[in-house]
């Protein structure tokens, strides 16, 4: 098609190449802020939901672990809740990117800007 003018051709097909992949970043940036895991401490005692973007969306607290004495004990529990959540969140999105990255023939562990 571009016969005669070098590597014109190749650079329209890494345009259109790089267009989509614009395309379906921003459809995975979409899916990323629906897409929901839970993060857990103390046996289930505290659950904390949120985004595959890491944003806190609920927490989930037990009435059972309210003691007045153990104000630290509960205030750890929801820390580690919400850091459990905020790990699955990061690795969610990771899984999401690489499945992106392989679907788009990149190499593997290319890291993608979000």
């Amino acid at each position: 098609m571009f016969k005669g003018m070098g590597g014109l051709g190749d650079m329209g097909k890494m345009m259109k190449a790089a267009q989509e992949m614009q395309g379906k970043m921003g459809e995975l940036q979409e899916r990323l802020e629906t897409m929901t895991v839970t993060g857990e401490s103390g046996t289930g005692l505290v659950k904390a939901t949120a985004t595959a973007k890491g944003e806190l969306t609920a927490l989930d607290i037990d009435p059972s672990i309210f003691n007045p004495d153990e104000k630290e004990v509960v205030e750890d529990l929801i820390l580690a809740a919400i850091k459990d959540a905020q790990q699955k969140a990061q690795a969610k999105s990771q899984e999401e990117m690489q499945k992106l990255t392989q679907e788009l023939g990149l190499p593997a562990g290319m890291n993608l800007p979000f």
